[in-house]
């Protein structure tokens, strides 16, 4: 049994039991959460060590996604439709990461920022309270030959539930040039229910690979994360995430469980047959993999979210997984 097939099959048992109450769920109260289409579950619980079920208020988990926002620059920014369905997409989540900003001028985020807290167009006026914060990478494909498919990173994330350890890195990627897009890593620590650490220090790992060399480039984000342990505390918890095109075309199942993010070491949380993209195609591009079970805090939950109106949005659906704060 595969690294990625042991991961999962730690999450199996979960699954199964709750999905059986999630199902008697959606027949008694059908308009339960409407705002979300779940995936696999939509449990808001998890299993202590006797497997007893413990209930989750959804103000006790951190509820995290991953989103390739597909060419957000200037003439997507300045689409006010789109904008407020990005807008409303986001209030499902307490931190998005976010992959293909192409603004040149790197204005988009800050303006995309103002628009989550409200405050667009709105000059000299103070607003201590925020609901969205943001840590921003600067332009990647820092090498030569991949000048010219640059692109930013961003972790837009609510104060309230996770406090920024620092301003993020790219990866250095100067001596092999495995990317075309360097990842961007970036610590955090999650907060409680009440706004306090609770000791959980998580680094992110945001990537969008290069569709014709994915298969390469997941290749080299065990090197990614080994260099985010030289860089950061060495007993650190990851989450990879991004637009891996893991799947379909660029990726095989065999080149899949080769990889060395593929070991036992490993959680992958979005499985091979998820599909992840708008339209007819059925590819699961988009992944969240973690290096441990979080200090204990991940609840097997995921989802992929379906509430996109249309392409003009993005070709492909927010994906998400859940943290236990308490």
């Amino acid at each position: 049994m595969n690294g990625r097939e042991k991961g999962l099959q730690s999450l199996s048992l979960v699954a199964i039991v709750v999905l059986s109450a999630v199902v008697f769920d959606l027949l008694s109260e059908p308009d339960q959460d409407p705002e979300i289409v779940y995936v696999l579950v939509d449990n808001r619980m998890m299993f202590d060590e006797n497997s007893t079920v413990i209930e989750l208020d959804r103000s006790e988990i951190a509820r995290v996604a991953s989103f390739n926002i597909r060419v957000f620059g200037d003439t997507k920014m300045s689409n006010a439709t789109v904008v407020a369905e990005l807008v409303d997409l986001f209030q499902a989540y307490d931190m998005v990461a976010v992959q293909e900003i192409k603004d040149i001028d790197e204005e988009v985020p800050y303006l995309f920022l103002d628009e989550l807290n409200g405050v667009a167009g709105q000059d000299n006026v103070s607003h201590p309270t925020l609901n969205w914060s943001m840590v921003l990478s600067e332009r990647s494909g820092l090498q030569e030959d991949d000048r010219n498919s640059q692109e930013q990173y961003a972790y837009y994330y609510r104060p309230t539930v996770f406090r920024s350890l620092d301003n993020g890195t790219l990866y250095d990627d100067s001596t092999n040039d495995s990317f075309q897009r360097e990842p961007f890593l970036a610590s955090f620590m999650l907060l409680d229910t009440y706004g306090e650490d609770t000791g959980t220090d998580l680094v992110f790992v945001n990537v969008h690979t290069k569709p014709t060399l994915a298969v390469e480039e997941m290749s080299a984000l065990g090197d990614v994360h080994l260099w985010g342990q030289a860089n950061y505390s060495d007993d650190d918890d990851y989450v990879i995430l991004g637009d891996f095109n893991g799947d379909c075309s660029y990726a095989s199942y065999n080149e899949l469980i080769e990889l060395s993010i593929s070991s036992e070491n490993y959680t992958w949380l979005i499985p091979d047959d998820a599909d992840t993209t708008v339209g007819d195609s059925r590819c699961a591009y988009d992944r969240i993999v973690t290096t441990s079970q979080l200090d204990g805090r991940l609840t097997g939950t995921w989802g992929i979210d379906e509430r996109l109106s249309s392409g003009a949005v993005s070709d492909h659906k927010p994906i998400w997984f859940d943290i236990k704060r308490t």
